[in-house]
């Protein structure tokens, strides 16, 4: 079983915890990782996006000059697409880009984003986190006993404090999430995943049992 040392607020190592190995210490799936991460992104996308075709321009109802004896090329409306101010052909429409990916999968992907974490050393686990006040020097001194001030972390919570969400709400290098909340694409996205104790035994055991 994978050991990683817990550090309280001050980055000392307080003990060593157990972390379940069926969760940490898989060998990662690349392909389904970044499968999902598309899909993550993907999802992301309003897809509303929208381009006027000819029948859709405003005009050109009546044609530009005579078929024949012009010596021009036979034109039909001026909002044909090679005109100026004409429609557009192949313009993108709302679409929908969301993807499907199985259940499994889908857990194969977090699980081998957590396990990269672990393989880099960019999993932090930490006792508590209790902040005196809500200011953004509270959050930021916290970072800075961690070594990670200046890196993008994600902190995971067992459950929301006001001190630490308002003392993290104007650092735009920090995302706080609950243990039901965290994906692969946030976990991806961050160079570190900070999380307390009671936060991680629930999201192994939401892993275990899902």
């Amino acid at each position: 079983m994978s050991k990683i040392g817990m550090l309280n607020q001050d980055g000392q190592k307080v003990k060593d915890i157990n972390l379940k190995d069926n969760i940490w210490n898989i060998e990662p799936n690349d392909a389904v990782l970044h499968n999902h991460i598309i899909l993550s992104q993907a999802s992301l996308r309003q897809g509303t996006h929208s381009t006027k075709t000819r029948t859709e321009v405003q005009g050109g109802g009546r044609k530009p000059y005579r078929q024949k004896g012009t010596g021009n090329a036979r034109q039909g409306s001026i909002r044909a697409p090679q005109y100026r101010g004409g429609g557009i052909v192949f313009g993108p429409k709302p679409r929908d880009y969301s993807k499907k990916m199985n259940r499994k999968e889908r857990r194969l992907a977090l699980r081998s984003a957590l396990a990269y974490k672990l393989q880099a050393n960019e999993l932090i686990v930490i006792d508590n986190i209790e902040l005196k006040t809500n200011k953004t020097k509270e959050m930021i001194s916290l970072l800075e006993k961690l070594n990670i001030a200046n890196n993008k972390v994600l902190i995971v919570i067992d459950e929301l404090d006001e001190n630490i969400c308002l003392s993290a709400r104007n650092l735009s290098n920090i995302k706080i999430l609950l243990p039901e909340e965290v994906n692969t694409l946030d976990l991806v996205s961050a160079d570190n995943m900070l999380i307390t104790e009671k936060a991680l035994e629930k999201l192994e055991e939401g892993l275990t049992y899902e």
